[in-house]
């Protein structure tokens, strides 16, 4: 959203509001401040409000034509003939000074007056033309602050002007006017400035020819008649302009009033002095306009009005009680940041809610009411005066009327009410932003839908509205006794199952009338912090009603899942916010929908803007290395990391270590991005914490696939620097593997060499400093500050089907994806991530690695998944909680004799992940180990969780489940991921239950391919304004957004003219093969007859002659059939577990070549 002062136009328009105000004012001080030296007492009195009175008329008399013309004519045209006309009244009002001509310059107040009602339309309806519905409050409160700094300015220079250039000698009107003559040559000399700005305001509108001005209707009061009803009949525009009539009316007896108290009460004549005191009502009024104008940053908040009218009501009852000059001052200055907090909010609610074509008229009432008011209190003072009462009277009749104001308010706007106790709850610990605010239609009926995630979704979702929302809840928590009351107040709907009928033919009636209804579709608050299922009393609200009737604004809340009030039990997910000043609250607006919107779509719309909110929060973070400083530093001397071979390292050990070599990594290599080779352990996730810290781009090579990818990822990231280890390196040659030959071109350091070098007074200085440095300063210092959208990693895929390709990680990909599966996964204080998958690998790095340090959780390293028993003994000699692996790997926990269920007791969540998750190591896993195993699903490109199966939860008071795992899918897309199914070649979306190409956006989303623009466009693509991953993998999304993977498009064979899923083959060739688990690829190659022909590999038996004719007799689809079956030593995979299927294709053309 572009700022107030960049947008075209603005900073001219406040100058020509500034000096409008400020020559206005500069005449009107001029003769009060006459009037002042010359009159006393009741004569004061009733001549200044007189003065005010003629200030006043012109708004009311002209409130029709004003209305017009702003609506008739561009209003940039308007205000530039009133600059023309208010430069004619100062010439002569200068003559009239010089000759001192009082009574006729006394008159011209009325000429100027004139002008400023028919340019106060145009004015303020030119506010709304030129910001967006999100920055009206803002710029409400902008030019609010602005018009009282011009009045206030005003005010002290003309007043000090004036007592520079009067002399006592002066003893009538006209010698004071005449020693004054001055100020008017300064009043000529703005306006022309003025009218000369005006030309530089922006043409955001034309001319509307279409309306007529009939000047008899106008002399009938017909006009007036039908603009008022028309402002009568939308109540919150009436109620708002009542309100605002309220405070100028006492605003105006104050200002007529004052100047004799004060005489009285302070024994001071002198002008500068009370008007000064007078000013310092402006001055808090600017203040209270700028303050709400920040209150209401991105939504209008309205929760102030009823405080703020408590606090003018108290102000004018002390009023009288003080003679001290300090004391008033500072009394004025807080009844007008009170009313500056009162008016600001109240003007932006008429723009927001008046319609574009009636703004000018509705404006112009707002302005006619007002000055029927002040003109109407202006009258009350006069005959104060005349009939002889005190100003101190006066004074209490005006605290009488501010508090049936206040009362009054309450009563008609209970939603203004509510969003004070609603403010008075989040203020303290919560900071609340609004996104897609312009959604919200500003009249008509409305129903808000949208998730259900804590104690006090209504106040956010009240907070967030400007308009008075009417709220759906259960009629258990409605009836009871001293909450009743209140919320009949507020106007609650109370609804119980089975009996909500009546309460749902409520709810249409209400949006029929133009309301706004509330009602959170899942029925209860989530257990997990993932939607449950959408219930469909909404439909049936819905079906009584037109399209026209009303519409369906979705939304989505963000930042309480953990909290308190949540129904998350998690400490640690407490914890982690409860470092923060404020937690982070997101209020996410969508597009509206049509009325008959259906259950299914409207949870694919909440999906959809849960991307939006956590896109808001994700702005919010820090990047990883200051973020896992902030955690670290919490806890110094916590353990951080476990290593299965028996090591520990404490949080300082970490920063002192990963802080030392930052610092050397910048002497190392000027590159942007620097190599990591090295295996799941404290020192590699050392050295990944290290180049993230030194504002460098960390790249781990994947040691598995050979030496030919290692030199292309080399050379395709320009790596002159590797961070290694001779130890690793003497093991994966023990195995194999010597990737040294290749790495030549690169500066080997190794990181024991590294850490052997300083002295033992430098490892001080460096453990000192983790200890007493903030976070920030450790960043300052040992690294290099960065940018969240800065890239953090390049990871090459996992190349299961050609050449990996280098995908690029922001800090913020990391960070968002690490905040959303510590949601789902609920992380807890005590919890401990197995950590075993490669750094090379996604899953592996953000799983597994960084999102423990990020959490403040610790990890259980140890280098190689395969070596299931010893990760087993590491689980249960430090207790670890969260095992993250592939299918492959956790085939291995099952099928190791040597694993005994106790090993793995303490796991709480399990995780698959990677690569489909069968039903045999689903099965298995759970009969040896009494675990569950929950499938989840990603790609490199999205960081890589996407999305998982997670516990279900269980609602004790009604015993309603709430189904987190689906056996089958992958479960639900994390909190800011969305999935689409769309038709593979048309890319247009497919309805739930159909088949078709997986998208996904979110902010974990990678940036793009490394030096490959071509291939990201590919795969990246816009829809709706939002960026998708174009996966390559088919899946179906269910009515309640389960996604189930059914293979990978590339996994596809042409048969005859068929598509034949690969997968399926092989999943009828396992029901033939012997054993518990047995193991195949089925591949598909090119073939002369019918295009292609498929080829199964199996592994761990001794024939395979008999299972074309096995799967023959048990009716397998001859398509599906494989041409031929091959036995194999082991299946192709890759270091990650997955499928090498490149290898097994090239296994499988050497096979049938041969």
């Amino acid at each position: 959203m572009q700022s107030l002062r960049k947008l075209t136009g603005f900073m001219p328009y406040l100058l020509v509001v500034f000096l409008n105000a400020f020559v206005d004012l500069g005449h009107k001080v001029t003769i009060q401040n006459t009037i002042l030296k010359v009159w006393d007492d009741r004569s004061q009195v009733i001549f200044t409000a007189i003065i005010n009175g003629l200030i006043l008329l012109p708004f009311i008399l002209l409130f029709t034509p004003a209305g017009f013309l702003s609506d008739r004519f561009a209003k940039h045209k308007v205000i530039r003939w009133g600059a023309a006309s208010v430069v004619v009244a100062t010439v002569l009002i200068t003559l009239a000074y010089y000759q001192g001509w009082f009574w006729l310059a006394f008159a011209l107040t009325l000429m100027l007056s004139i002008q400023s009602a028919i340019y106060s339309p145009a004015k303020l309806g030119l506010i709304r033309e030129m910001v967006h519905d999100d920055q009206l409050a803002g710029a409400n409160g902008v030019v609010q602050a602005t018009s009282i700094a011009a009045i206030l300015a005003g005010t002290l220079v003309f007043s000090g002007l004036f007592e520079m250039f009067y002399e006592p000698r002066a003893n009538t009107a006209s010698s004071t006017l005449q020693m004054v003559y001055p100020l008017g040559f300064a009043l000529v000399g703005l306006s022309a400035l003025e009218l000369l700005l005006s030309f530089r305001l922006p043409t955001v509108s034309k001319d509307d020819t279409s309306k007529v001005f009939d000047r008899r209707a106008y002399v009938r009061g017909q006009y007036l008649a039908n603009n008022l009803s028309a402002i009568r009949s939308h109540k919150p525009i009436w109620l708002s302009i009542v309100g605002l009539s309220v405070f100028m009316a006492l605003s105006q007896v104050m200002l007529a009033a004052f100047p004799a108290h004060a005489k009285v009460v302070l024994q001071d004549s002198n002008a500068l002095l009370i008007q000064g005191l007078l000013a310092t009502t402006g001055i808090g009024i600017v203040l209270g306009s700028l303050l709400a104008g920040r209150l209401s940053k991105a939504h209008l908040e309205l929760g102030w009005i009823p405080l703020s009218a408590a606090g003018i009501t108290a102000g004018l009852a002390v009023l009288p009680l003080l003679a001290n000059p300090w004391a008033i001052g500072v009394l004025f200055c807080f009844i007008g940041l009170c009313g500056g907090l009162f008016i600001v909010p109240l003007n932006a609610l008429i723009q927001y809610t008046a319609k574009e074509d009636q703004l000018g008229t509705v404006l112009a009432g707002n302005n006619w009411v007002q000055n029927l008011f002040m003109l109407s209190f202006l009258g009350l003072t006069v005959a104060f005066a005349w009939f002889g009462f005190r100003s101190t009277q006066l004074f209490y009749f005006l605290t009488a009327v501010a508090a049936v104001g206040f009362c009054y308010t309450v009563v008609q706007l209970p939603h203004s009410l509510a969003r004070l106790v609603a403010g008075a709850i989040l203020k303290h610990r919560y900071q609340v932003s609004v996104s897609g605010f312009d959604h919200l239609p500003r009249r008509g009926g409305v129903l808000l839908l949208g998730n259900h995630i804590s104690w006090i979704d209504w106040a956010l979702v009240q907070v967030a509205c400007p308009r008075a929302v009417r709220f759906v809840m259960i009629r258990d928590i409605y009836q009871v006794w001293y909450l009743k009351p209140i919320l009949k107040f507020f106007g609650a709907i109370p609804i119980s199952p089975g009996n909500s009928k009546a309460s749902l033919a409520q709810v249409a009636e209400l949006l029929r009338q133009g309301e706004v209804v509330c009602i959170f579709p899942e029925g209860t608050i989530s257990r997990n912090g993932q939607l449950a299922q959408f219930k469909r009393g909404f439909e049936r609200a819905c079906e009584t009603l037109a399209e026209q009737d009303a519409v369906i604004v979705p939304f989505y809340l963000r930042g309480l899942w953990g909290s308190k009030l949540s129904r998350s039990r998690s400490e640690k997910l407490r914890a982690n916010t409860s470092t923060e000043a404020k937690r982070n609250i997101i209020v996410a607006f969508g597009q509206p929908l049509a009325i008959h919107t259906t259950a299914e779509q409207l949870k694919q719309k909440v999906f959809e803007l849960s991307i939006d909110a956590w896109e808001n929060y994700t702005t919010t973070l820090d990047p990883v290395p200051l973020a896992w400083l902030k955690q670290a530093k919490s806890r110094p001397l916590a353990k951080s990391v476990y290593e299965s071979n028996g090591g520990a390292y404490s949080n300082v050990k970490m920063v002192a270590a990963s802080t030392l070599l930052a610092g050397k990594v910048r002497q190392f290599t000027q590159q942007s991005n620097v190599g990591v080779l090295l295996p799941t352990s404290a020192p590699g996730i050392i050295a990944n914490l290290a180049v993230m810290l030194s504002g460098k781009c960390a790249v781990n090579l994947n040691y598995t696939t050979g030496n030919t990818v290692i030199e292309s990822a080399l050379n395709n990231a320009a790596i002159d620097c590797i961070l290694t280890s001779k130890l690793f390196l003497q093991k994966l040659k023990a195995k194999g593997i010597d990737v040294q030959p290749n790495l030549m071109s690169a500066n080997l350091v190794y990181l024991e060499d590294v850490m052997k070098a300083p002295s033992k007074a430098r490892w001080l200085w460096q453990f000192t400093c983790a200890l007493a440095l903030p976070a920030k300063a450790l960043v300052r210092v040992f690294g290099r500050p960065m940018g969240i959208d800065q890239p953090a990693q390049i990871l090459f895929s996992s190349g299961s089907e050609g050449t990996p390709k280098g995908i690029v990680l922001s800090h913020r990909n990391l960070m968002g994806n690490i905040k959303q599966i510590s949601d789902v996964l609920n992380t807890q204080g005590q919890d401990k991530m197995v950590a075993c998958l490669p750094l090379f690998h996604s899953f592996g790095l953000t799983v597994n690695s960084l999102l423990p340090m990020v959490e403040g959780i610790a990890a259980i390293c140890h280098p190689d998944p395969t070596d299931v028993f010893a990760t087993a003994k590491a689980i249960a000699k430090y207790q670890g909680t969260i095992l993250c692996g592939t299918a492959s790997f956790l085939r291995l926990y099952t099928r190791n004799k040597k694993v005994e269920p106790l090993m793995l007791d303490s796991l709480r969540v399990v995780v698959a992940g990677a690569e489909k998750l069968t039903p045999e190591v689903r099965q298995g896993f759970e009969l040896k180990f009494k675990k569950v195993i929950y499938e989840g699903y990603g790609a490199t490109e999205t960081t890589p969780v996407a999305s998982v199966n997670i516990p279900d939860g269980i609602d004790p008071r009604s015993w309603r489940v709430q189904e987190g795992n689906k056996i089958g899918s992958v479960g639900l897309p994390l909190p800011g991921t969305c999935f689409r199914i769309v038709d593979p070649e048309t890319r247009q979306p497919l309805p739930a239950g159909e088949a078709g190409m997986i998208l996904i956006a979110g902010g974990q989303v990678m940036q793009g391919y490394l030096n490959n623009p071509e291939k990201t466009n590919q795969v990246i693509i816009e829809q709706d304004g939002r960026c998708w991953y174009v996966t390559g993998d088919k899946g179906v999304l269910d009515g309640d957004g389960f996604l189930t993977i059914i293979d990978r498009y590339s996994r596809f064979a042409k048969i005859g003219g068929e598509m034949v899923s690969l997968a399926r083959v092989e999943e009828a060739v396992k029901t033939v093969m012997p054993g518990n688990e047995p193991e195949c690829v089925a591949v598909n190659i090119a073939d002369d007859k019918k295009g292609e022909k498929i080829i199964a590999l199996v592994a761990g038996v001794a024939e395979v002659d008999s299972f074309k004719q096995q799967l023959i007799d048990v009716g397998v689809n001859p398509l599906v059939i494989p041409a031929r079956f091959y036995c194999v030593e082991s299946i192709p995979k890759l270091g990650s577990g997955k499928l090498n299927l490149a290898a097994a294709k090239l296994m499988a053309r050497e096979f049938t070549d041969s």
